[in-house]
């Protein structure tokens, strides 16, 4: 499940390789992509509900999750909640917030994106990640994604706004192997925008000790887009190990 307001194409790159040897499903998390709004704000509760009615639709009775960013959040809450249905858990670059990211992010969310009369809306979306992601074809996909989730809140981040400060308690639930992949330069947007701490970032492996955590040195909050390869790598060798 993908970041916000990312769409199933994060995982473009990812799945055909993950494909190769197992079933990969990505969906678009409701108010994002190409899934409908949600009838009113969704909680990350809700969305872990829309997760299960998936694979009850799809008759998949137990599986394996990753999660990005705020697909993480929902992914671990779909452990938690429904710990019969998940195999093993992967986050990736599930990241901490204090009550003043919170709420930063709250507001952010819940004004969403407007349009403006003068096009400028375009190149403020495009600029607001140049710098980490480039000038090309991957910045121009993340774009079509933001011009998706226009003129309403973007129903995701405002769920994950509203859980971040109860996801410890929540995620102690998690009894299932889990693996968290972090990317050491996850941080670096999010802490010069303000919204993220390093001081932060402990609280995952302390909800759930008996995780694994591997940190890629190269990477982003866009390394399934950047770095395919090493991800499914890292993450094929931990569904394959039957020893967790």
């Amino acid at each position: 499940m993908h970041m916000t307001p990312r769409s199933s194409d994060e995982f473009r790159e990812v799945m055909p390789i993950l494909a190769q040897h197992r079933q990969v499903i990505a969906m678009d998390l409701m108010g994002l992509g190409d899934s409908d709004k949600p009838p009113r704000i969704y909680s990350v509760a809700d969305y872990a509900q829309t997760v299960i009615a998936l694979w009850d639709y799809l008759e998949i009775k137990k599986s394996s999750i990753l999660g990005s960013l705020t697909g993480g959040y929902i992914a671990g809450e779909v452990a938690a909640t429904y710990p019969e249905r998940v195999e093993k858990l992967i986050l990736c670059n599930v990241l901490g917030f204090d009550k003043e990211g919170t709420d930063k992010i709250s507001q952010k969310y819940s004004a969403g994106f407007n349009i403006k009369e003068d096009g400028s809306h375009l190149m403020e979306r495009w600029l607001s990640r140049v710098n980490y992601v480039g000038k090309g074809e991957l910045n121009h996909r993340c774009l079509i994604d933001d011009l998706k989730c226009f003129g309403s809140p973007i129903y995701p981040g405002v769920a994950a706004a509203n859980y971040f400060l109860s996801a410890k308690k929540r995620f102690r639930l998690v009894q299932c192997p889990t693996l968290i992949v972090s990317g050491k330069k996850g941080l670096e947007q999010l802490e010069k925008a303000g919204l993220a701490k390093a001081e932060n970032q402990l609280w995952l492996s302390e909800a759930i000790p008996h995780s694994q955590k591997i940190e890629l040195e190269s990477g982003t909050l866009w390394m399934m887009n950047k770095i395919p390869e090493e991800i499914s790598k890292i993450v094929s060798c931990f569904l394959e190990n039957t020893e967790d």
